[in-house]
């Protein structure tokens, strides 16, 4: 009789590449933690967004090379917990939360459970949900909303305590949002790779001109309207659905 033939072990790793889009994500929310402690709030924005720019590079490098894996979604996750929903929600509270006592730190960590509970929720509806739509606000819009606060407050010479009942409404807002059902438009059909129309390009270039002309008010601006997107399109969906349901 032939001998067995040995089971070949499985290669175990991790890709790099998507990864290390993940790490610098990562580092960017704690550095704007560090940068927030020693009282450079201006930084701690920038990193903010910085993060976010690099967690949207993540997926899209993982899904063009072919180098999704289990391991990296969990691990985007947690770098997302840190990077949207407790830098964001320190940098506020040492930028302004800090002299409300309770009423601070209490805003500043429903923000961040909020940010727990809707990474949590996603994960368990990835491969059911509908693509086109997100459940509850993305935690990275909801860290703009108060990183995009902050920055133009510190470009305006605005200091936090004089503001901090505006921070408690905007903190306990945003997580409240991410864990609410309100449907948020994904942009997740939308082809990069695609032509597109002459017209469409020369609104995209605009637009990104616009923003560059105030950065911290167009961006605070633009997430914020976003937010409130999400109630208004899901009761114009609900109102829809009743008139049909009434013809």
């Amino acid at each position: 009789m032939s001998e067995p033939t040995p089971v070949s072990k499985r290669r175990r790793g991790i890709y790099l590449l998507p990864n290390l889009f993940t790490t610098a994500a990562l580092f960017a929310g704690f550095y704007a933690i560090t940068a927030a402690i020693n009282g450079r709030y201006e930084l701690a924005a920038v990193a903010i967004f910085v993060a976010m720019i690099l967690d949207g590079m993540d997926g899209r490098v993982a899904r063009l090379t072919n180098t999704q894996s289990e391991f990296g979604g969990e691990y985007d996750s947690m770098a997302d917990l840190i990077s949207f929903g407790a830098a964001p929600a320190l940098v506020f509270y040492v930028w302004s939360l800090s002299g409300m006592g309770k009423l601070g730190w209490v805003a500043a960590f429903v923000h961040t459970a909020g940010a727990a509970l809707r990474l949590a929720r996603f994960n368990t509806q990835i491969g059911t949900a509908d693509k086109r739509y997100f459940q509850g606000l993305p935690s990275p819009s909801a860290a703009a909303i108060l990183a995009g606060f902050v920055w133009f407050c510190v470009d305006h010479g605005i200091e936090g305590p004089d503001v901090a009942y505006v921070a408690i409404g905007l903190a306990t807002a945003t997580g409240l949002l991410m864990v609410s059902n309100f449907r948020y438009y994904s942009f997740k059909d939308v082809d990069l790779r695609g032509r597109m129309p002459f017209v469409k390009a020369i609104l995209i270039m605009l637009a990104f001109a616009l923003i560059f002309t105030n950065p911290p008010l167009m961006l605070f601006l633009l997430f914020s309207v976003y937010a409130v997107s999400g109630p208004v399109m899901t009761l114009l969906m609900l109102r829809k659905r009743r008139s049909e349901r009434k013809a």
